[in-house]
């Protein structure tokens, strides 16, 4: 799976506050293959979990304007 700007963000966090992977799940009420997928970049995810593991480092998932006349 590929990277992505959640997964790093996750990962990242989740080592600043010196957290395992399972201490991530447990704190956060999600199970742990869901914290291992969301790290590793799953394209498919459900958001309430995510924004459960998020809601921990006190951001939450949203929606954002895309602007067309950037390159994505």
């Amino acid at each position: 799976m590929k990277q992505t700007t959640l997964s790093v963000f996750v990962k990242a966090m989740r080592k600043q506050y010196n957290l395992t992977q399972v201490d991530l799940s447990e704190k956060s009420g999600v199970g742990l293959r869901f914290v291992r997928e969301l790290e590793q970049g799953k394209q498919t995810i459900r958001l309430d979990k995510a924004n459960q593991i998020l809601n921990l480092f006190g951001y939450e998932i949203g929606a954002v304007p895309i602007n067309k006349n950037e390159e994505q």
